[in-house]
């Protein structure tokens, strides 16, 4: 028996999807192909203990899991779940009928709890856009996303839920959602300059104009202190824009992302050694170097 689960993977911010491809055979023995980096491989010890842990059988036949397309490499541990579903599934402990209608994300604890992933924002939108009725979250990504209107978000704390919901059609609880917007460098207002009449009159002329600005002078002399302001006089995002700009702290490890949609243009701040190549492949647009 074969049965097919969906998931996707990221390209930088652009995400891909997965179709992962369940198949029992006859034997004991477990396959995982489809260039499945080791946190992928490692779901196999993962998904055993919480099938365990959690009242499941796990089938003592062999097991083939093809993740295509074959020629993409797949990181991350947001297979868990798809994985998961897709072995109840071919093993009949789970109703298959809607599972090509959700697109599955989520890193299983050893008793069966769902994790937070990073980078749910640009999967939600490509399923979306690939017409899939919703998407299967862990319940720390709901509010990240719901920033994506008109997809049903369905967010889940254990398997169990995921399971509940295929076999009963019974939609976990969703918590409340509270919105806020983030603004980067909300406290530095640009009317604190004093003085720089010219600079203040070349910074809006940039502004309007959506030129380059380009900053030269001795240490001191308020370059950075102005560059920081520049947001301040930017207009805000437009929807898609901003959609574009959360998913970057979507999937970045680096900064500290709550879910919220951003709405002012970002201010970054590289090293002043940085090279042109890096500045353009990062997509520095507004920064101080």
């Amino acid at each position: 028996m074969l049965v097919k689960t969906y998931s996707s993977t990221l390209f930088g911010i652009k995400s891909t999807t997965i179709t992962i491809e369940v198949n029992l055979g006859s034997g004991v023995n477990f396959y995982l192909v489809g260039l499945p980096d080791n946190a992928v491989k490692e779901s196999h010890q993962r998904i055993k203990s919480a099938f365990k842990n959690n009242g499941l059988k796990f089938p003592g036949r062999e097991i083939t899991i093809n993740m295509a397309p074959a020629d993409i490499k797949k990181e991350g541990t947001v297979f868990d779940l798809p994985i998961a579903v897709g072995i109840l599934s071919v093993s009949k402990q789970i109703n298959h009928e809607n599972l090509n209608k959700y697109l599955m994300i989520g890193e299983l604890s050893l008793d069966g709890s769902l994790q937070y992933c990073k980078g749910v924002l640009p999967r939600v939108m490509q399923a979306k856009k690939e017409g899939f009725q919703g998407i299967i979250v862990p319940q720390q990504n709901y509010h990240e996303a719901c920033l994506v209107e008109n997809i049903e978000i369905v967010p889940t704390t254990n398997i169990k839920d995921v399971i509940h919901f295929f076999n009963q059609n019974k939609k976990p609880e969703t918590p409340p959602i509270q919105p806020k917007i983030i603004k980067p460098n909300s406290n530095l207002d640009f009317k604190d300059v004093q003085g720089q009449y010219q600079v203040k009159r070349a910074f809006e002329i940039s502004a309007a104009g959506g030129h380059n600005l380009i900053l030269i002078g001795p240490p001191g002399a308020g370059k950075s202190m102005m560059a920081k302001r520049m947001p301040d006089i930017l207009p805000p995002l437009n929807i898609n824009e901003a959609l574009e700009t959360t998913s970057l702290y979507s999937v970045s490890q680096k900064v500290n992302f709550e879910g919220d949609l951003i709405r002012q243009r970002p201010f970054r701040k590289p090293h002043h050694t940085i090279s042109d190549e890096t500045m353009l492949k990062r997509k520095l647009y507004l920064c101080d170097i």
